[in-house]
């Protein structure tokens, strides 16, 4: 290692950084990490697993009252928060354990200890004391990002603070349209808040195919969820009956707790990538090739730091994929393309590929296969809702790129369809392919007619 303490140094032990460490440990690196916070990073300790926990839970509500279409008697039904959010935590500290032996094993030093950049080879902790380092990894990850301050910002909570309420709110304000707003409103709503989600445009998932935003907007309508649109909070009073919440149309709404999830941004502010000379983007993200390399040589970064694709499984891939690059040898790029991803709301959502709109502009010739109908479970429940599916299809190769659902087990269906359309499938091979009957996925090999199908040069 010549004048190095270590081969490797990675700032922050969340998913990306915890998969580098230990891989390239296992090709004889010396590692150290160092984490500030918790082992296991956003998706672990605040993020996609906990919340997990908590869809499951909102979901129990909808089970019991579905029972009685089919005989079944439940009787009264309690919830009890604080009793959900221990159980939580005790399984995110088993998680967070597990991560930890995990490197142990691996023969990775841990830190537990803020860590800056110096220079391109020399890394600081909070301690005081100096680790050189042949190469940084820089897997810091996002945080939450409120926006504009408001008067009354402190009476806002994000979903890191959602995760730990010492008691389950009577009613509920969120803020934002994307993955996490979407997600928290569906939960709140399941385990009995009333819930208010406030969105600046017109349709909430903004990027999601434009039949999803309108299918889902219903849903979540008909599940007592109140969707207020074209609207943002203006400011936010603390009065006798709870929280006063003004809005941007001057409408007000009384509350008990707001929540903003208005997006994240990476974090990097502190680290000392100016003083390295790492180039971040107008974004704020760190800049990274194809290889995850920075602007400097021997630093990389990967996961959300890099506001590539912001999703736990990317950032996996994209640390697997640095420590096989750098310390085994194996130069590797992470394809970012046909990223299979899931909304957890109530009804779920699955996506993978184009969407429509994307297809139209990229394409020459798409066709579109699409269709909504009653789940066989809501004959008998009499559950108002629909699932929705939807297959977009380029018209020249007969490929299909994109699949979108909405719909029980959205996520669990759209990681096997995924696999289909990574291996090129056509709408040919979706078709020869025999359905199990009866379930709703068969849907997606029975669609035969076109819904509607564009054509460019027709167009022209």
């Amino acid at each position: 290692m010549g004048d190095h303490d270590v081969d490797l140094f990675v700032i922050g032990a969340g998913s990306g950084g915890v998969r580098a460490a230990r891989v390239a440990a296992g090709y004889g690196a010396r590692v150290m990490i160092a984490e500030e916070y918790r082992v296991g990073g956003t998706c672990v300790i605040r993020g996609c697993v906990p919340k997990k926990l908590l869809v499951y839970a909102s979901r129990f509500s909808d089970e019991f009252e579905d029972a009685a279409g089919y005989g079944w008697s439940v009787g009264k039904v309690t919830f009890d928060w604080a009793t959900l959010i221990a159980n939580k935590d005790r399984e995110i500290a088993r998680l967070e354990a597990a991560y930890t032996t995990t490197l142990e094993r691996h023969n990775v030093e841990i830190v537990k200890s803020r860590a800056t950049i110096e220079d391109v080879h020399t890394v600081r902790l909070a301690t005081g004391a100096r680790i050189r380092a042949e190469t940084i990894l820089v897997a810091t990850g996002a945080r939450p990002h409120h926006g504009t301050p408001i008067a009354g910002e402190k009476y806002v909570i994000s979903s890191n603070e959602a995760f730990h309420l010492k008691k389950m709110p009577r009613r509920i304000l969120i803020q934002g349209g994307g993955y996490i707003a979407v997600e928290f409103a569906s939960i709140f709503n399941g385990l009995g808040s009333e819930v208010t989600l406030v969105y600046r445009g017109e349709k909430i998932l903004r990027g999601f195919d434009e039949d999803v935003r309108e299918h889902l907007m219903r849903e979540l309508g008909l599940r007592g969820i109140k969707v207020l649109t074209h609207k943002i909070v203006k400011c936010i009073e603390k009065v006798d009956r709870g929280l006063d919440v003004a809005l941007s149309d001057n409408a007000q709404i009384i509350v008990d707790l707001t929540m903003f999830a208005t997006g994240r941004r990476p974090n990097v502010e502190g680290l000392g990538l100016e003083r390295a000379g790492v180039k971040i983007s107008e974004r704020n993200g760190i800049v990274v090739d194809a290889y995850s390399k920075t602007s400097i040589p021997n630093i990389y970064a990967v996961g959300d730091v890099t506001d590539r694709v912001n999703l736990t499984p990317v950032a996996i891939r994209e640390g697997h994929a640095f420590a096989d690059t750098v310390f085994g040898g194996k130069p590797t790029r992470v394809d970012h393309s046909n990223v299979p991803t899931a909304v957890f709301s109530e009804p779920e959502v699955g996506v993978v590929g184009l969407s429509e709109a994307q297809a139209v502009e990229k394409l020459d010739t798409v066709d579109i296969y699409k269709n909504s109908f009653r789940p066989m479970k809501a004959t008998l429940s009499g559950r108002d809702t629909r699932v929705f599916m939807k297959l977009v299809v380029d018209g020249n190769t007969n490929k299909v790129v994109g699949c979108h659902i909405v719909g029980p087990d959205a996520a669990e269906l759209v990681q096997v369809v995924a696999i289909a359309i990574t291996m090129g499938a056509t709408k040919a091979d979706f078709d020869a392919t025999m359905a199990v009957h009866p379930t709703a996925a068969e849907e997606l090999v029975t669609m035969r007619e076109k819904a509607i199908s564009y054509g460019r040069a027709a167009a022209e």
